[in-house]
C-alpha cells in the first residue's frame, strides 16, 4: 500500500548501482531528484528493488547527513536544505553559465530592459543569472535573489506544470503572502491564472511583487519535457505595458530556445 502523498514515486523501476556504496547511494540520490512529492521507505523499496533493510540502511545515512529529512510523523522522507543548495550552487556556477550569460546579455541588447534565468527552488523562483538594462531607472536584483512563487512571471510557469494536488501541497507550506495590492493571495483566484498560464504558454507579473515593476516570462524548453528554468523580462510600468511586453515574446522565446541548446549540448558531452 503506498501513502497518498507519494503516488508520484512509483511510476517506473529503477536501477541503482555503483562499485562502492558511495556511488549507490549516489545513484539513488538521482532517482529521489527526479520526484517532486514526499516518499516513504516502500516506494524507494517498490521502484528500486533494494530489499528494504538495505533501502532503511542507505535512507538513515542521508539522513544523518542532513541531505533528507523525515516528514509526516516520520513516515515520509523529502529533500534537506543541504541538498537544495548544492543543486542551486550547481545550476548557478556550472561550466554552462558562461554561455546561457551570453545569450542573456545579447537579449538585454536587442529589448533594452532587465532580464533574468531561474529556477524553481521549493515554493520560491531562483535568480540563476541577471543582466541589467543601461537604463538609469532599474529595479536591482541579482543572482541569488528568491522571489515567492505565486508572485513571480516564471514561478506561475513552474507552477502550471504541476497538478492542482502538487500545487496546494507545495504552496500549503508558506502562505500566499501578499506584497502589493495586486498580489493574488487565494489559491481558486491563483489556479485561474495558472489555466491561462497554460493555454498562453507565458505568464506576467502585473506589479505582484514589487509596486511599478512589469515582468513577462517563457520556460525554457527542456528534452526531459517538464523544464526548471525560465526567462524573463523585467521593467517598470512606467516603460512598458502588457502590449509592448507582448511584443517581446518572440525574442524572449529566440533567446529560451538558445538557452535549451545549450542545456542540452552540454548534457550530451561524453563523461571520461
Amino acid at each position: 500500500m503506498t501513502d497518498n502523498n507519494a503516488e508520484d514515486f512509483n511510476e517506473s523501476k529503477a536501477i541503482i548501482n555503483g562499485d562502492t556504496p558511495t556511488l549507490r547511494l549516489f545513484s539513488l540520490l538521482e532517482v529521489i531528484a527526479e520526484k517532486n512529492t514526499p516518499f516513504s521507505l516502500q516506494n524507494v523499496a517498490d521502484e528500486t528493488g533494494i530489499p528494504k533493510p538495505t533501502a532503511h540502511r542507505m535512507l538513515q545515512q542521508l539522513e544523518s547527513a542532513g541531505i533528507l529529512q523525515r516528514i509526516g510523523n516520520g513516515r515520509l522522507y523529502s529533500v534537506e536544505n543541504r541538498l537544495m543548495r548544492l543543486a542551486e550552487n550547481l545550476l548557478i556556477n556550472n561550466t554552462t553559465q558562461g554561455a546561457r550569460h551570453a545569450v542573456l546579455s545579447n537579449l538585454v541588447k536587442e529589448v533594452g530592459e532587465s532580464c533574468n534565468i531561474t529556477a524553481l527552488s521549493g515554493g520560491e523562483v531562483l535568480y540563476l543569472d541577471r543582466v541589467e538594462t543601461a537604463k538609469p531607472l532599474r529595479f536591482y536584483l541579482h543572482s541569488g535573489s528568491r522571489v515567492p512563487a505565486h508572485c513571480s512571471a516564471t514561478g506561475k510557469l513552474f507552477l502550471s506544470q504541476m497538478t492542482s494536488s502538487q500545487r496546494k501541497r507545495l504552496l500549503a507550506v508558506v502562505p500566499l503572502e501578499q506584497f502589493t495590492r495586486s498580489t493574488i493571495t487565494q489559491f481558486e483566484a491563483l489556479e485561474t491564472e495558472i489555466e491561462q498560464v497554460r493555454k498562453n504558454g507565458y505568464a506576467f507579473d502585473r506589479e505582484e511583487f514589487l509596486p511599478g515593476l512589469i515582468c513577462i516570462g517563457v520556460l525554457v524548453p527542456s528534452h526531459q519535457g517538464k523544464s526548471n528554468m525560465g526567462l524573463a523580462l523585467q521593467a517598470p510600468v512606467i516603460r512598458l505595458d502588457e502590449d509592448k511586453a507582448l511584443s517581446f515574446l518572440p525574442a524572449l522565446r529566440a533567446a529560451a530556445q538558445a538557452i535549451a541548446e545549450i542545456n542540452h549540448d552540454a548534457s550530451e558531452q561524453p563523461t571520461t
